[in-house]
């Protein structure tokens, strides 16, 4: 008989009027199968998730709704070994207003949080058993001096009237570099990146240096190649462009190598970029447009350069993020507004070939493995 591969679990989270919490599923790296174990109860928009680097714990970020007043929160679950299930291990505040992203110190014993509402990056500790404890830290990008970009990006298509967030600043995403010594935060308000130096000892965030986004922007999500931490990509909601971005790891200074477009070229109108992942070889990078409802793919070169290889449709309303499966097979979309999660496998060439599977999940927006 063949030797069964084991089983990976996925998580999902959700936000939105159709969110009923955590979505469980067991994942088959062959088929991209994704068959469903279950929903964890959950009323606070789980809307971002992240997986400790041992696969043991699942940290949950929560909008809470109007109704629920205006700050934020932090959940944190063991995985069950055997079963995946989730057990609760408590919940705490996560720092600020309206938590929209989070990520975890290579260290392992601090949460980075970055709070869309209140505009600010928050450093909250993990204790030794993965259980979260309390914040230590918060700053602001617009502490270095940044000022609010226009609200008609300067690169964005023809006719596009994307404005989601230049009425105030906005921290959208918080993400350590690869050697854990600065924390990357994207404001889409204020068009910039700010990279702060972490003291992992005091957990205090310090020294920031500034990487300024063309006018209207809207950085939103960033990754690093995986191979050369000295390349990082950065999307830009509003103008729906790709910005390739070369960064010093001792000093933190980012530097605009390239910006090109997500969308296909002579694309006119409104399109808002979301998300963006890295194949693990480093030959390819993929963006999600939402409106356009597309996965952009880009090729990127020995020198990390991007280019434009081509475009497919998400087979979905609105792709908030997408996630690579841990083999490197498969790249899985959470269309949010068509309530479903769909599957592409991934050729030699990096081109996607929907595999027909749609998996439904009321206003998916993050899928993780553990």
């Amino acid at each position: 008989m063949p030797i069964l591969s084991r089983p990976k679990y996925a998580y999902v989270g959700t936000s939105g009027p159709l969110s009923q919490g955590i979505h469980a599923f067991t994942h088959d790296e062959h088929s991209s199968l994704l068959q469903p174990m279950g929903v964890t109860p959950h009323r606070h928009n789980p809307s971002w998730l992240t997986v400790s680097a041992d696969g043991r714990m699942l940290y949950v970020v929560n909008e809470h709704g109007d109704d629920e007043g205006p700050g934020g929160s932090l959940s944190a679950y063991r995985i069950a070994e055997d079963s995946g299930a989730l057990n609760l291990l408590g919940t705490v505040p996560s720092g600020g207003i309206g938590p929209v992203h989070m990520s975890l110190h290579p260290g392992g014993r601090h949460v980075f949080v970055a709070h869309y509402g209140s505009a600010d990056v928050a450093v909250v500790s993990l204790a030794a058993d993965g259980r979260l404890g309390e914040v230590l830290c918060t700053r602001r990008a617009d502490e270095t001096g940044a000022t609010l970009g226009p609200t008609r990006a300067a690169r964005g298509p023809a006719g596009s009237h994307a404005n989601s967030g230049h009425d105030a600043p906005h921290a959208h995403m918080a993400q350590c570099d690869p050697g854990g010594r600065y924390v990357l935060v994207t404001d889409l308000g204020l068009d910039c990146i700010v990279a702060w130096r972490f003291d992992a000892t005091r957990g205090e965030l310090s020294a920031p240096q500034r990487w300024q986004a063309s006018p209207g922007a809207g950085p939103r999500h960033l990754a690093f190649h995986p191979q050369h931490a000295g390349h990082c990509y950065v999307l830009g909601e509003e103008s729906s462009t790709l910005s390739w971005l070369a960064f010093d790891a001792g000093s933190g200074a980012l530097t605009t190598r390239k910006e090109l477009s997500s969308l296909p070229p002579g694309h006119q109108g409104t399109s808002y970029a979301s998300d963006l992942g890295i194949s693990a070889d480093g030959r390819h990078l993929y963006a999600l447009n939402r409106l356009h409802d597309s996965i952009a793919i880009f090729s990127l070169g020995a020198d990390g350069a991007p280019s434009w290889q081509g475009e497919v449709w998400a087979q979905g309303s609105y792709p908030r993020s997408c996630t690579l499966d841990p083999g490197g097979r498969w790249l899985h979309v959470c269309n949010q507004r068509s309530d479903q999660i769909t599957s592409f496998a991934i050729a030699a060439d990096g081109s996607l070939q929907f595999s027909g599977q749609y998996v439904g999940v009321g206003n998916p927006t993050a899928l993780v493995f553990a």
